[in-house]
């Protein structure tokens, strides 16, 4: 076997496959249930996937739902992403003593396998790659978490109601970036995965596997499976220059429309795989003799997000709905070339005010149309 050969695992294959990973030093990450909903956590076995589970979701709502079979990868995306994995919520920087000397938090290498990777989180990932690992100042943190990592990728052929990958061009099926992709089937024929193998340590590890040539008639079959999946998605993003329009909206009141809705709670930074933004702070004990220095996520939700000089610069509502929006959408080409979003939809899902960014986009792009120049 060798990258760009596809190959056919059954059930029992997948499970070996965990063992496998975890036998050669790998923290298995993968889907499991757990408190209402379908997360991403440590994998001890095949046995804890969510098999014969199914999500429903729309805005401001998600729900489980029992399937009719036992498919292990046939939902869409929940709401913890790999970036918590890479980039986490909260870490140690630094240790500080009573002479000010800061020493810095030692972090033990782990080297992780993901699995059921999606193709807008594999576009989540690359994306931060290029946020946080290829520029001029790398974060050394997320480049020891990403180096040496693992990438089972899933093609996605059951997409929910709020994804969007296709009209971002993220998915629903994967390219690059991983070194095995599965497609998952469950017909007469039973249920198994076509894996796609991507590298030479994804080659190396399926020679530990029982595996099988895949016949030219399943891997059309799941092509099309993938394929169809396009034309199912739940939303889409308008088809209109989102970077320009974005742009020139500035001083739309539509800003305001939203404000009269949205909670600022920062809900869709959180669950949003591409946001990055930290703030730091420091904890010492009670004697003053030693100190920390954490990290914690941050959102330009937070009102204290833009404070400068004595005040914070976003103090509305519609200011801070706007930055988010107009970043993740636009002005994230000037800075890092590419969407800063991937279409997983996790931010209209659990947003619990409903609050859809591609329907906002799509009323933007109405009153652009509209005569006149008010709505600017």
């Amino acid at each position: 076997m060798m990258s760009g050969d596809t190959v056919t695992i059954d059930r029992a294959g997948l499970d070996r496959l965990i063992e496998v990973l975890r036998s050669q030093g790998y923290r298995v990450i993968g889907p499991q249930v757990r408190d209402g909903a379908i997360v991403l956590d440590e994998l001890e076995s095949g046995s804890a996937l969510p098999a014969g589970w199914g999500v429903e979701v729309s805005p401001g709502r998600y729900r489980l739902r029992e399937r009719g079979d036992n498919a292990v990868f046939a939902h869409s995306a929940g709401p913890g992403s790999w970036k918590q994995f890479l980039h986490p919520p909260r870490r140690k920087i630094a240790d500080i003593d009573a002479d000010l000397d800061p020493v810095a938090a030692d972090e033990a290498p782990v080297r992780s396998a993901f699995l059921g990777v999606r193709g807008c989180d594999l576009a989540s990932i690359a994306v931060l790659g290029r946020v946080l690992g290829d520029g001029d100042y790398p974060d050394s943190s997320f480049a020891r978490r990403r180096a040496g990592l693992f990438v089972v990728a899933v093609n996605c052929t059951e997409p929910g109601g709020t994804c969007f990958c296709a009209s971002m061009g993220t998915g629903p099926g994967v390219a690059a970036g991983f070194d095995l992709a599965l497609t998952e089937r469950i017909d007469d024929a039973g249920h198994r995965f076509l894996v796609d193998i991507g590298s030479a340590t994804g080659a190396r590890m399926m020679t530990e596997l029982d595996v099988r040539q895949a016949d030219p008639s399943e891997i059309t079959g799941a092509r099309d499976a993938v394929t169809a999946a396009q034309e199912h998605m739940g939303r889409t993003m308008p088809g209109v220059d989102v970077r320009a329009l974005l742009r020139d909206s500035r001083e739309s009141p539509h800003w305001q429309e939203v404000a009269s809705r949205c909670l600022t709670c920062a809900n869709c930074t959180m669950v949003c795989p591409t946001c990055f933004c930290t703030t730091t702070e420091d904890v010492t004990d009670l004697t003053g003799d030693h100190a920390e220095r954490w990290e914690h996520w941050a959102s330009c939700f937070e009102l204290d997000f833009s404070y400068l000089h004595g005040g914070s610069v976003r103090q509305s509502g519609s200011s801070r709905y706007r930055q988010w929006l107009t970043h993740k959408l636009s002005t994230w080409h000037d800075q890092f070339g590419s969407s800063g979003c991937v279409g997983c939809g996790r931010c209209i899902a659990w947003c619990p005010a409903g609050i859809d960014l591609t329907a906002e986009v799509g009323r933007l792009a109405e009153l652009a149309r509209e005569p006149g120049d008010d709505h600017r």
